[in-house]
C-alpha cells in the first residue's frame, strides 16, 4: 500500500472500498444480464430463421446454391436482426432524450472507436459464429467463449487492467464449463472433416472479434454513455451487415451484388417472421449495451466472463422459445448443459473473488 493511502483516514479508505465493491457488484449483475439476454436474442433469431420465407429459402429445391444457404442466409439473418435492433435502439434513444447525443458522439474519437468495434464484433464476428455453427455444430461454442480470455488479455495489455492468477483460473473454469456445454457436438459420429475444421476456424475468428469488441467497447463506454454506444453499435452493424457484407458474399457465391440486399428486403417485409426478429432485436440491443456497460464497470476479464454465460442461456432460451412455445423438436438440454452451468457459476465467483482481492491490494 502506498504512503498516500496509509496517510488517509481508515474510515475514508473503507468507504472507498465499499463504494468500489458496490460499483463492481452492479457491473457483475449487468454483465450477467447481458449473457442471459443474449440467449433470448439467439432463440428468437433462430426461430425467425425457420419461419415464413425462411422456410422456403432453406427448403430443398429453393433454387439457392449451397454457398448461399450456408453463408449468405447466415449474413442475411444477422443483418435483419441487427436492423431491427438498430430501429429499436433509435426509438428507445428518442424516448429517453438521447438521440441528440448519438449524433454528437458519432463525431467524437470514442464514437469512431465504437464504430470500428461494431464492425469487428458485428458483421465479422457474428457471421463467423453463425458459419461456425452451420459447419461444425455446437462444438464451436466453447471456442467462441475464448472471447473472455482474449478480452482479458487485451484489457491487460492496452488498459493495464489487473489480471491475477485467480482471475486466470476463473477464466479457465468458465472455458471448461463452455466445453462441457458444447461437448454434445462431439457425439453422433461427428469427426474432424475439412468442413468441421473450417467451422472451428470460424469459431476462433468469432472469439477474436468479440474479444476485441468487448475490451474496446467497454473502454469506450467509460467515455460515451452506454445508451448512446448501443445505438452506434447496432446502426453500424445493421448497415455494414445488411448492405456491404451480404453484397460481398452474394458476389462470391456468383449470385450478383443485388441478390443479398434483395433477400434482406424480402425478409424485412415477411410478416410471419419479422416480429420474431424484432423481439430478437430488442433482446440484442439490451444484451450488447449491458455487455459494454458491464465490462466498463467491472473490467474486461470479469465482464466478459459473466457474459460467457450465454453458452448456457442460448440453449436454455432455445428450449423455451423454439422447443416449448413453437414445438420444434431437438432443443432439450442434456445433463452436460446443467452441470456446465453450475461449473460456470463457480468460474464467475472465482473471477469475482480474485478481482475483489486485487482491488484491496491496490
Amino acid at each position: 500500500m502506498s504512503e498516500r493511502a496509509m496517510s488517509a483516514p481508515a474510515g475514508a479508505l473503507e468507504a472507498k472500498r465499499k463504494m468500489e465493491k458496490s460499483f463492481r457488484v452492479k457491473g457483475i449483475f449487468i454483465a450477467l444480464m447481458s449473457g442471459f439476454l443474449y440467449g433470448g436474442y439467439t432463440a428468437f433469431m433462430t426461430q425467425g430463421m425457420a419461419t415464413g420465407i425462411w422456410g422456403e429459402w432453406y427448403a430443398v429445391g429453393s433454387g439457392l446454391s449451397a454457398f448461399a444457404v450456408t453463408y449468405v442466409l447466415s449474413a442475411v439473418g444477422a443483418a435483419v436482426n441487427d436492423i431491427c435492433s438498430a430501429v429499436w435502439s433509435l426509438i428507445y434513444a428518442a424516448i429517453i432524450g438521447r438521440l441528440g447525443d448519438f449524433g454528437r458522439s458519432l463525431r467524437s474519437k470514442p464514437g469512431r472507436i465504437l464504430i470500428i468495434a461494431a464492425i469487428i464484433g458485428g458483421p465479422l464476428a457474428s457471421t463467423a459464429y453463425v458459419v461456425g455453427i452451420q459447419m461444425a455444430g455446437s462444438i464451436i461454442i466453447p471456442i467462441a467463449a475464448l472471447n473472455a480470455a482474449i478480452g482479458a488479455i487485451i484489457g491487460r495489455i492496452i488498459y493495464k487492467q489487473s489480471l491475477s492468477g485467480g482471475m486466470i483460473a476463473g477464466i479457465v473454469i468458465c472455458f471448461a464449463a463452455a466445453v462441457l456445454i458444447g461437448s454434445t457436438g462431439f457425439t453422433g459420429g461427428v469427426g474432424f472433416s475439412g468442413t468441421t475444421i473450417i467451422g472451428i476456424i470460424a469459431g476462433f475468428c468469432a472469439a477474436l472479434g468479440w474479444g476485441i469488441e468487448g475490451a474496446v467497447g467497454g473502454y469506450a463506454c467509460s467515455i460515451v454513455d452506454y445508451e448512446v454506444a448501443i445505438v452506434i453499435r447496432q446502426c453500424t452493424s445493421g448497415l455494414v451487415n445488411g448492405v456491404i457484407l451480404v453484397s460481398i458474399l452474394s458476389m462470391i457465391g456468383g449470385d450478383g451484388i443485388g441478390s443479398g440486399i434483395s433477400m434482406v428486403g424480402q425478409a424485412l417485409v415477411d410478416a410471419p417472421s419479422i416480429w420474431l426478429f424484432f423481439i430478437g432485436g430488442v433482446f440484442a440491443s439490451f444484451s450488447f449495451k449491458f455487455w459494454y456497460k458491464g465490462a466498463s464497470m467491472c473490467g474486461a476479464a470479469l465482464g466478459m466472463g459473466c457474459n460467457g454465460t450465454y453458452a448456457f442461456w442460448g440453449p436454455f432460451w432455445c428450449l423455451i422459445v423454439c422447443g416449448l412455445i413453437f414445438g420444434t423438436p431437438g432443443y432439450a438440454i442434456p445433463w452436460q448443459g446443467w452441470v456446465g452451468a453450475l461449473v460456470m457459476v463457480i468460474g464467475i465467483v472465482t473471477l469475482a473473488i480474485a478481482q475483489d482481492k486485487a482491488s484491496k491490494e491496490a
